[in-house]
């Protein structure tokens, strides 16, 4: 390696002139014939080595030794301030061991000591430089020799990587091994501060696998043994490196390099999902399985807690099939055997996520961990399900389609969220069982039920409200629970009958309808005469339905051909060709 001869130490031989002069004055070194420099022959004036510290940094945790090598910059002048040589003119510093036999005898002496960034200011009497015959063109006889020194690197054969942790979580599950994949930044420096690179400045980590030759030696060493989140410096000496051609126009030949490095991810090829169990309910009646549809709250996080999606923020759940590729396949497997209620953390590694190329917010070859808190699931083949809390002992009355029924109701999510309560209302629900007045689920949770009976109807969103639920109200794909208690129960009419006759019916009703004898009936006529059966006790109209709406429909059937009036002709009972007990209108 080329070097300025002012900072070598002359050699006696002529083979060694390489290492004693300066590049530009290798032609006009036209002799290797000089003798070493007679001890007696040396002037008295100046014959001390001088050091003065100019700067020494306020850190310095190692200094020079013999035997290290340095990198260092110099200006080196005459005692008028003449420049002889300069490193900074040849826009890289003189890299040398010290100690060694390779520098002049006064150099050796006065790098010993100092620190990376420190600045000396160095004299070296004639006798410690190049004595009584100088560098013929260069350096005169007895000259003594000023230099302006900055240590910029500093390093031992025998130096390994060193690294110094400053941050380390309190939790730390997994340390880095060989073969794994990770994910960090980093500032890259010599060993003087000076800034080479810097992933922060790109905006993107850098992701590489560790301990399989795709990093430098050292920071192969440097990155083993971190925890998500941990933060070290990492030193690495150039052999360890780039070594002595260094990489390209940034890093020199010979340069240590610092590199302080957060991890953010750390994954390895052969990972599976990992599953923490946070809350378990207690009862846990039945766990999801594959085609299931689950409602699950979510926090997405990167390893280092970054957050990247929430379906709190959004006021919503996340509401998927389980097991049929609707999402992501670590969460597809981490979604399989949770009970509702409960919340459990799922780690991802990125060949079950979002892979190389990540998505949106999340980069690629991204670990993910999801926070999740079940909120309901059923299966599309599910059907109402029935628990019976109470049943008195006298229960011969059941309900049936078409009874009028009053009861008292909370209704609730899965998770326990009330949705609605007749309670707080004050007053029943009444409906006709089996008239579609609730949805379906309800109507089957009804059935076969005695007054004061109380049970919980569990109704999945297809016999419910659906996938779209009830704005404001009841969200969509929702499993719903009614605790029920039923007060009253009207019996109904037979299925398809609006009105009928509690006794025999009169074989002259279309007269006795006919109240005015004119051969018609209008629907005022008809509306009072329905009206004096019901009052009277004689017939019977269906319960919990608007009396106007029943005659009316009852009217509609019998004006045939639709002129307002119902004549003899036109009256017909339900049943007249095959008549029975009770007969409807």
């Amino acid at each position: 390696m080329a070097g300025p001869a002012a900072l070598r130490r002359r050699s006696p031989g002529c083979g060694s002139l390489l290492l004693l002069l300066l590049p530009a004055l290798l032609e006009s070194w036209a002799a290797c014939q000089a003798p070493p420099v007679p001890a007696a022959e040396i002037p008295p004036d100046g014959a001390e080595l001088g050091v003065e510290r100019r700067f020494v940094p306020e850190s310095c945790p190692r200094a020079v030794r013999p035997g290290d090598f340095v990198r260092y910059h110099y200006l080196g002048a005459f005692p008028d301030g003449t420049r002889f040589d300069s490193s900074y003119d040849r826009g890289s510093t003189f890299n040398v061991f010290v100690g060694k036999g390779q520098l002049i005898a006064g150099m050796d002496q006065a790098l010993v000591g100092m620190c990376v960034n420190e600045r000396r200011f160095v004299k070296i009497p004639p006798n410690l430089a190049y004595g009584t015959e100088g560098v013929p063109g260069v350096i005169p006889p007895n000259a003594v020799l000023h230099f302006d020194v900055l240590l910029i690197d500093l390093w031992n054969l025998e130096d390994d990587v060193q690294v110094q942790t400053y941050f380390k979580p309190e939790k730390c599950p997994r340390t880095v091994q060989v073969s794994d994949f990770v994910r960090y930044h980093y500032n890259g420096t010599f060993l003087d501060g000076t800034l080479f690179d810097s992933s922060h400045n790109r905006m993107r980590t850098y992701d590489t696998y560790v301990g399989i030759g795709w990093l430098i030696p050292g920071m192969d060493q440097g990155l083993l043994g971190m925890c998500v989140g941990e933060k070290r410096i990492i030193t690495i000496p150039p052999f360890l490196a780039y070594g002595e051609d260094g990489d390209g126009k940034e890093i020199p030949g010979q340069a240590s390099l610092v590199f302080d490095v957060i991890l953010l991810d750390l994954h390895n090829p052969k990972d599976g999902i990992a599953i923490e169990n946070q809350l378990v309910p207690e009862s846990c009646e039945r766990r999801s399985q594959t085609g299931d549809f689950l409602r699950y709250h979510y926090n997405g996080t990167l390893l280092d807690g970054t957050l990247f999606d929430s379906s709190y923020s959004r006021n919503r759940t996340y509401d998927t099939y389980v097991g049929k590729g609707y999402v992501i396949a670590g969460m597809d497997e981490g979604l399989l055997g949770v009970c509702t209620g409960e919340k459990r953390r799922i780690i991802i590694p990125p060949h079950l996520g979002y892979g190389e190329e990540g998505r949106g917010k999340i980069p690629g070859s991204a670990v993910l961990v999801f926070d999740i808190h079940v909120v309901d699931f059923h299966n599309p083949s599910d059907s109402v399900s029935i628990t019976v809390h109470y049943k008195p002992s006298n229960c011969t009355v059941l309900s049936k389609k078409g009874d009028y029924l009053k009861y008292h109701y909370n209704a609730s999510l899965l998770d326990g969220t009330l949705l609605d309560s007749t309670h707080s209302l004050g007053k029943t629900y009444n409906i006709v069982l089996g008239s579609g007045q609730v949805v379906l689920g309800m109507d089957m949770g009804l059935q076969d039920m005695c007054v004061g009976e109380r049970r919980t109807v569990v109704i999945p969103p297809h016999l419910g409200y659906g996938e779209d639920g009830v704005e404001g109200e009841v969200p969509g794909s929702a499993v719903l629970v009614f605790d029920i208690e039923l007060l009253e129960l009207v019996s109904g009419l037979p299925e398809g009958y609006m009105f009928v006759w509690n006794g025999e019916v009169s074989p002259n009703l279309f007269e006795e309808i006919d109240q005015n004898h004119d051969g018609e009936v209008l629907l005022e006529e008809f509306s009072e005469y329905i009206q004096t059966q019901v009052d009277t006790g004689k017939g019977k109209l269906a319960p919990g339905f608007d009396f106007e709406k029943i005659v009316k429909n009852m009217f509609t059937n019998q004006d045939r051909d639709g002129n307002g009036k119902v004549t003899a002709e036109e009256f017909k009972l339900k049943d007249q060709e095959a008549k029975e007990e009770h007969d409807e209108l």
